[in-house]
């Protein structure tokens, strides 16, 4: 990735590039290394807070990252975090957590953190090379190497999934968050875990329209409280629903969707087709895990941490990344206790949404009280530990972070603590002030660029409405960078009222009617690039299983499936289906061999030509890079 710069001189290249007309010969060449005791791939949450361990333990620990900034997927979250605020900085927005991380790991002058530096090669003899600032080639020589390099974002086929616009939903939230770039006026989701969730809420304050969330299961598969804020936004959550098409002329301008039955297949006469420029694919995640694999076939001492060791909610990463950093010192030969309790809080945080619960009515009193719209088990508390009175506590059910919050005192003081530090917007005050009427307390967290007295649409926790009503006071909590908004309701509705609706109905209206059209012609299907780096489509796959009675994945590298940049990354998850359509059952088939990570590294970088532009003849020789 080249960041663009004022004067750059970008084309679009057709074929094959040119070779400069005269090879200039080469001034100077130089190898660059760096010794370290541990190296760490990704300086997301699972590889700074290894390095915050193993600083501790002190130990030489260089990280390597490929983005601009450490925090890895924290850059992209500007929602608050769920968990603890003692183990995992919840009810603080993820892009504050990354520096927060960072901060605890550079702490230790044993631990050096380098951005804008990809790992390129990982070698049998316990050596990396790393692509430093995108210009020169450094080998890092270490003992023991931990890879906390994240996940990737799993594909979905369908017919348009290689038009412009269908996007994952994670390079969505690079574009808006990171990038600042409003890319799309009105975009459509497919997949309802927190991935896909979270990516609504972000675009929603970006000022993008979101059509509706798409689940082709019967349940959401993320935070019930993370789904209910969606809703309560104004964004539909469709379930047993998916896409059957994007189209345009060069890029989205369409989706087609409809409802499925048990099998998954299209139910007639329930197609919809929405007018957007983007389609979000948040449907799971895989980890990156080549070069843990890549070191255990060399013998190399190894760990994984974080999504490369299973993928779960940063939260957990965090605690992953310390157990792993923990195990290794262990490995390496330290005599040191692993406090049991890390173990048993990272399975918490990982955990599954639990049971849910009905909570009981309130009836507003004279004085303030905290309503809660959180009803199913997740590890979260934040609320409990941020009241100042102690009024907040966990209903005890499992003993942990799982327990919901319920008001346990007998005085509110009506701060707003709770509803400003709630990550799923899910705790409200209501207090009567006439016999029917009552005031209630929401949190915000888009511009406010309104005054008093603007009237505002209130609905539930479901999204559905309950009345327009006016702020008549409204208070920003700096800390948690949210405004509280006051409103006077009606008395009978104020413990109902759980949010505000943030985009009109009219922008989650489908074009015209239903219609009976269910599902793709079989041509369309098989007329669809299942791999995109080489433009191969679905039917020249199952042809050639046909043909060549094909039972080993690889044997689809004479069609050069999984040969282009991608390194097979994408579309090997994709080829089940094409033996399956040829009438093999994808479990007699051997997978294919895996492609390491790899990235494109100039000739000239790799002997560090010219070097002397990059900090002098010698820069190699220092000891740091």
């Amino acid at each position: 990735m080249t960041p663009l710069a004022q004067g750059m001189d970008v084309r679009t290249l057709y074929g094959l590039p040119k070779l400069p007309a005269q090879d200039e010969p080469l001034v100077q060449a130089e190898r660059r290394s760096i010794r370290t005791d541990i190296f760490i791939i990704g300086a997301g949450p699972a590889g700074l807070a290894a390095a915050a361990e193993l600083g501790e333990q002190g130990y030489q620990v260089l990280v390597a990252d490929d983005k601009p900034r450490a925090g890895g997927k924290l850059i992209l979250q500007t929602h608050k975090f769920f968990g603890s605020e003692s183990d995992c900085y919840a009810g603080i927005r993820g892009i504050d957590i990354a520096s927060l991380l960072e901060d605890e790991a550079t702490r230790h002058p044993s631990v050096t953190v380098l951005t804008n530096a990809p790992v390129v090669g990982l070698y049998k003899d316990r050596k990396a090379g790393i692509f430093l600032n995108y210009e020169s080639y450094m080998l890092v020589e270490f003992t023991a190497l931990v890879v906390a390099a994240g996940a990737r974002e799993k594909a979905l086929q369908f017919p348009g999934w290689d038009l412009p616009g269908v996007i994952g939903a994670g390079a969505f939230q690079t574009l808006v968050n990171r990038d600042l770039v409003k890319a799309y006026r009105k975009i459509l989701i497919v997949g309802s875990g927190n991935v896909g969730l979270i990516a609504a809420y972000h675009a929603l304050q970006a000022g993008i329209g979101v059509a509706g969330i798409f689940e082709a299961a019967g349940r959401i598969s993320g935070y019930q409280v993370h789904a209910d804020k969606i809703r309560r936004m104004g964004v539909p959550i469709y379930l047993n629903a998916t896409i059957l098409r994007a189209e345009g002329a060069e890029k989205v301008e369409r989706a087609q969707v409809a409802a499925v039955d048990e099998q998954f297949q299209p139910v007639p006469g329930t197609a919809r087709v929405y007018e957007v420029d983007a389609v979000l694919i948040a449907v799971g995640l895989s980890p990156c895990n080549e070069f843990l694999e890549q070191a255990r076939r060399y013998g190399i001492m190894a760990v994984a941490a974080g999504d490369a060791s299973e993928i779960a909610e940063a939260s957990s990463a965090i605690y992953g990344g310390k157990l792993a950093a923990a195990n290794l010192a262990r490995m390496l030969g330290k005599k040191i206790m692993i406090d049991p309790e890390w173990e048993k809080t990272r399975a918490v945080l990982a955990s599954r949404p639990g049971d849910s619960y009905e909570r009981s009515p309130i009836i507003p009193s004279l004085e303030w009280r905290p309503v809660f719209f959180c009803s199913e088990e997740i590890p979260c508390n934040p609320c409990a530990t941020i009241c100042p009175v102690g009024a907040i506590q966990l209903r005890s059910m499992q003993g942990t972070l799982m327990d919901l919050p319920y008001f346990a005192g007998n005085r509110c003081t009506g701060c707003g603590a709770c509803v400003a530090i709630c990550p799923g917007l899910a705790i409200t005050l209501v207090r009567r002030i006439a016999d029917d009427k009552a005031q209630v307390v929401l949190s915000w967290e888009f511009t406010l660029d309104f005054d008093i007295g603007v009237e505002m649409d209130l609905v539930d926790q479901k999204g559905g409405f309950v009345e327009r009503a006016a702020i008549i006071s409204r208070r920003k909590v700096s800390s948690r960078n949210t405004w509280l908004l006051t409103f006077n309701v009606n008395a009978e509705h104020a413990s109902k009222i759980a949010g505000i609706r943030v985009q009109p109905e009219e922008m989650t209206v489908a074009l015209g009617e239903t219609h009976d059209f269910n599902e793709p012609e079989p041509a369309d299907v098989l007329d669809t690039v299942l791999c995109r780096c080489e433009r191969v489509t679905l039917g020249e796959i199952v042809e050639f299983i046909k043909k060549h009675n094909v039972r080993d994945t690889n044997q689809l590298k004479t069609l050069r499936v999984g040969m282009g940049s991608c390194g097979g990354k994408t579309c090997s998850q994709l080829v089940a289906k094409a033996f399956a359509l040829a009438g093999i059952n994808p479990g007699d088939v051997e997978p294919p061999t895996q492609r390491p990570l790899f990235m494109e590294v100039p000739m000239g970088s790799l002997v560090n030509e010219g070097l002397h532009k990059l900090g002098g003849k010698d820069a190699g020789v220092r000891g740091a890079p």
